[in-house]
């Protein structure tokens, strides 16, 4: 903590915001003066409701009490190697991820970075090092006020909105260039190491790559951009959305997850011999996946709107095959040599919480290591002309995460039940909604 204060005083420092990602990935917390900041960790001032984990996306909680705690205070313990200066605002204010404990120092298991943590535990204890890189995909809109109205693309420098498909373009997206300066500097300023901007195939949607680390440390940069993102986003008056479908007849958003393993005392990777050949942790860890991911999809794929984007010929997966350069799987190996052998998890949506995805993705290809399955052959062609094996709605992908016991060991029975309850909330508050679909053609036709 004395380092922190110190961090925090040269740089001259006068508000801190301290943020806790939720289990839906949203900034939770608190702001305090600086000063309130040193003080409050001294007497262990700085607490929270248990309950922010249990809170749903619309601000709502399950009618049952899920937490265990007779929703009790928790602790927040900032992490020093999340600790940023915030750019875009004027006075000098800095951010800091925060873990939480009870009174009594254990971690809130609830917590998603706690349920992270706990899932690379298996496989530092084992001594390999899991590596993740993300590629973010999301929509720049058109500042509107009215939920009702449909999204359509901003406009850019040229004075008119994106029209067609724009799939690489250039000049697409030079259209933002103000914008995405703003967002390259600001992640500049944020150790945020992000690599490639490129135009994806819908109109005005963008990919942002990181490169490849550390799983928790790539989890907390994806939650900082995120924010970043939309912070940038507002200076130039446009809306950018990580929903997973947030336009009809567009593709959807997607985060896919790049993974290997590496061996902690050599450095080597574990997916690849020296000559270039699959090793059998690579090929069992991809029988995990298939087995695994359609019972994890509530980590993927978490809210109503995600499950618009898995549908054939929009770059999503229908089904968990896997296959070798192939966009079409949802498990896609890449053309690499032996130190870049690796996996493409494409199932999760931009609107999954980064924290949750890893920590499924790492728990369904530990299971496949550690039960030895043979994923059988890849697959040529095209993948969309396999049966759809993926949940296709939420209370399907409800019913069968509750049911998947080897998961609910690894990532922990108390998450699980929080999950499922705030999950199941939120499908019951879409369920009162009237949509204007419903409106338009059944109104005066039934």
């Amino acid at each position: 903590m004395t380092d922190l204060v110190k961090w925090i005083r040269d740089r001259g420092i006068t508000e801190v915001e301290c943020l806790v990602p939720d289990i839906s990935g949203i900034a939770r917390g608190k702001i305090l003066p600086a000063q309130k900041f040193a003080a409050s960790h001294s007497d262990r001032g700085l607490r929270l409701p248990e309950s922010i984990f249990v809170q749903t996306v619309t601000g709502d909680y399950p009618e049952e009490d899920v937490t265990g705690e007779a929703n009790g205070d928790i602790y927040l313990r900032p992490d020093p190697d999340t600790i940023r200066v915030v750019p875009w605002y004027e006075e000098p204010t800095a951010m800091v991820i925060n873990d939480c404990v009870y009174a009594d120092g254990s971690p809130v298991r609830i917590s998603p970075r706690e349920v992270l943590r706990r899932v690379l535990g298996l496989y530092h204890h084992r001594g390999w090092n899991p590596v993740v890189a993300p590629e973010l995909e999301f929509f720049l809109v058109k500042v509107s006020s009215d939920p009702d109205y449909p999204l359509e693309p901003p406009i850019g420098r040229s004075g008119r909105p994106e029209i067609g498909r724009q799939s690489y373009g250039i000049d697409a997206v030079n259209e933002f260039d103000p914008l995405f300066e703003d967002v390259y500097d600001f992640c500049e300023a944020q150790a945020i190491d992000i690599d490639t901007l490129s135009h994806e195939a819908g109109a005005a949607q963008m990919e942002i790559n990181f490169n490849h680390g550390e799983p928790l440390a790539l989890a907390d940069q994806v939650f900082m951009f995120k924010r970043t993102m939309r912070q940038a986003a507002l200076r130039h008056q446009v809306y950018a959305t990580f929903m997973a479908k947030p336009m009809q007849n567009e593709p959807g958003s997607a985060m896919h997850l790049h993974q290997n393993l590496l061996d902690a005392a050599s450095g080597r990777n574990l997916f690849a011999t020296e000559a270039g050949e699959d090793t059998e942790l690579f090929r069992w860890f991809i029988g995990g996946l298939r087995k695994y991911l359609p019972s994890a999809m509530l980590l993927f794929a978490p809210n109503v709107n995600s499950y618009r984007r898995l549908v054939p010929d929009y770059d999503a997966p229908i089904n968990v095959h896997w296959g070798r350069d192939n966009r079409t799987v949802g498990l896609r190996v890449p053309v690499s040599d032996s130190a870049g052998r690796r996996i493409e998890n494409r199932l999760a949506g931009a609107d999954a919480n980064p924290y949750l995805a890893i920590a499924g993705s790492l728990a369904c290809g530990w299971l496949g290591m550690q039960e030895k399955i043979d994923p059988g052959k890849p697959i040529d062609g095209s993948a969309y002309t396999r049966a759809h094996s993926l949940p296709r709605h939420l209370p399907d992908a409800l019913a069968k995460f509750s049911a998947a016991r080897p998961l609910r060991e690894i990532l922990g029975e108390d998450f699980v039940e929080v999950l499922t309850a705030v999950k199941q909330a939120e499908w019951d508050a879409y369920q009162r909604v009237v949509s204007s679909w419903e409106r338009e053609y059944l109104l005066l036709n039934v």
